[in-house]
């Protein structure tokens, strides 16, 4: 069996043994979870080529994967294990742009394991049990398991119910008779978004995820929340006493929310016309920034108590309805136009898109939040496609000094202070502070105190999902949602497209491929007399 080499097996439970920089390579090694075996859904998908069987490759390069853990990868196709390792090592290749280390990837190779089957077999997922019961008895000898939903989310009910049906979901589920026989294993379920495409439909996915599992068994995955510099806003926030004493509404003016994208839906277009940019990103990653930027200090790191507080910022959210939505929400669609210098094509013009499509794929909206903290603070979303360039940030900026001494006799008048945490594509922080330019004259002029993760520590920041990995691996549920996180988010999301849906309803605004959204949404911040960062 092959063994982590973090991991010193003795009698009784296993000692970790650190190396001389467990952070050396990223993740913090010092995290070890227990043998385990991952069983991915949709293991040729998009997703799994792209972020799932790279992470868990660097992962097992680097040594965060627990001694005896497997890969499961459940499709379609009648492979053999030895065509499955076929296919994992040619997407390793292809992500890599090289070929995996023979040395790492002999150890790696003998984890791959594939069971091939239909989503709505309930035959499937037996023989998947079986499966899991002989690698786990040769391998974990734990009964631990993680179920990857990576499918399209029209299959999350099949492959929920399948687990379920067959014995294999989280809630009291017996397996005494797994592995070496001397107790239960943990089983968990990794629910990719978006998770329901509305309030009912995620009620619906929660309450079928309920039958069989409970809800520190379920894990809604997000991305964006694996970012460093997403789990630094607390850190940043609450471990540095010059921020927070000012994080609230009589030194904040206001904040910037950005999450933009140079690329267009391209082949998605079907896919896009039942989403939307609402849903694709503002249902979700948006409003998740917003909340960790919003919520009060938890009372510990406890992922409940972390979660509890998102949750308490999302449910303040001032509602939008009816006619305030035209007022306060600006909804675009791209048309024709050039990024980077290349010609691209409008939305309408984009496969499987129809010609008369009211689909939105810009959203700008200014929220409010009701709580003592940031009442009367605007918070301004944008979020869009084939923007200038692709870039997530958060900008919070506080307010001008009540006396401008420098403002008679400065040049020009000194820019407020700014905040800038950008989420990628260069993950790193900024901070706007006036600054006198060296001369006779009392000239002010705004400079830029930086830091990036890759200069400042002189190492790789993990990869998203090598975090959340991890952390689902680990049981950690403080960087996924909880279902009243998107019970919230969806009740507000779903009022603003009620609106959009009603009879009468102006079309999305036009926006050339390369702006910055449509002017309208510049006139939304221009009415408080506020315009949008140039990120």
């Amino acid at each position: 069996m092959e063994r982590n080499p973090l991991v010193r097996q003795s009698v009784g439970a296993p000692e970790v043994v650190l190396p001389d920089n467990p952070f050396s390579e990223g993740l913090d090694l010092r995290r070890v979870a227990e043998p385990s075996t991952m069983v991915v859904f949709g293991v040729t998908g998009d997703l799994s080529r792209r972020k799932l069987l790279p992470s868990l490759y660097v992962m097992h390069q680097q040594g965060a994967l627990p001694a005896g853990f497997s890969l499961v990868g459940f499709g379609r196709r009648p492979w053999s294990d030895g065509e499955f390792r076929t296919y994992v090592r040619d997407t390793l290749i292809e992500s890599l742009g090289r070929a995996p280390e023979s040395d790492t990837w002999s150890g790696f190779e003998q984890a791959l394991f594939f069971a091939a089957g239909e989503f709505d077999e309930l035959s499937a997922y037996e023989g998947l049990g079986s499966v899991m019961d002989l690698i786990d008895g040769r391998r974990a000898r734990t009964g631990n398991r993680l179920f990857y939903l990576a499918a399209p989310p029209n299959s999350y009910p099949l492959i929920i119910d399948g687990l379920g049906h067959a014995g294999l979901g989280g809630r009291d589920r017996d397996v005494s008779s797994a592995g070496d026989g001397k107790g239960r294993g943990w089983a968990r379920v990794v629910v990719e978004k978006p998770f329901g495409r509305d309030l009912a439909s995620a009620a619906q996915l929660n309450l079928q995820l309920r039958e069989w599992f409970d809800e520190h068994q379920i894990f809604r995955i997000d991305h964006y929340l694996g970012k460093e510099t997403v789990q630094n806003i607390l850190v940043f926030r609450l471990a540095n006493g010059i921020f927070e004493p000012v994080w609230d509404r009589r030194s904040v003016d206001h904040v910037q929310i950005t999450v933009a994208e140079d690329l267009g839906v391209g082949a998605r277009g079907p896919y896009f016309e039942q989403t939307g940019e609402m849903r694709d990103m503002v249902q979700n990653h948006a409003l998740q920034l917003l909340a960790l930027v919003a919520m009060e200090p938890p009372p510990s790191l406890d992922p409940d108590a972390v979660r509890d507080e998102r949750a308490k910022a999302l449910e303040a959210l001032r509602p939008l309805e009816g006619a305030e939505v035209d007022v306060e929400v600006v909804r675009g669609q791209y048309t024709a136009g050039f990024i980077a210098g290349e010609a691209v094509s409008g939305y309408r013009d984009e496969p499987g898109v129809p010609a008369d499509s009211r689909t939105e794929t810009f959203v700008a909206l200014r929220v409010l939040i009701d709580n003592w903290r940031w009442a009367g603070v605007p918070f301004y979303i944008r979020a869009g496609k084939r923007m200038p360039r692709r870039v997530t940030e958060i900008a919070i900026q506080f307010k001008q000094p009540p006396v401008l001494l420098f403002g008679k006799n400065s040049a020009q008048e000194p820019e407020p202070n700014v905040l800038a945490m950008q989420i990628q594509p260069d993950e790193g922080i900024t901070l706007r502070v006036g600054s006198k330019v060296p001369g006779p004259a009392m000239d002010v002029q705004s400079v830029h105190m930086d830091f990036r993760y890759g200069s400042s520590f002189g190492r790789r920041s993990p990869e998203a999902y090598e975090r959340l990995l991890l952390d689902a691996l680990l049981g950690d549920s403080t960087l996924f949602s909880r279902e009243d996180t998107v019970d919230a988010a969806w009740r507000f999301v779903d009022r603003i497209r009620e609106r959009w849906e009603q009879a009468g309803a102006a079309p999305p605004r036009p926006y050339e491929a390369g702006e910055w959204g449509p002017p309208e949404a510049s006139e939304l911040m221009a009415r408080d007399g506020r315009r949008w960062r140039r990120p």
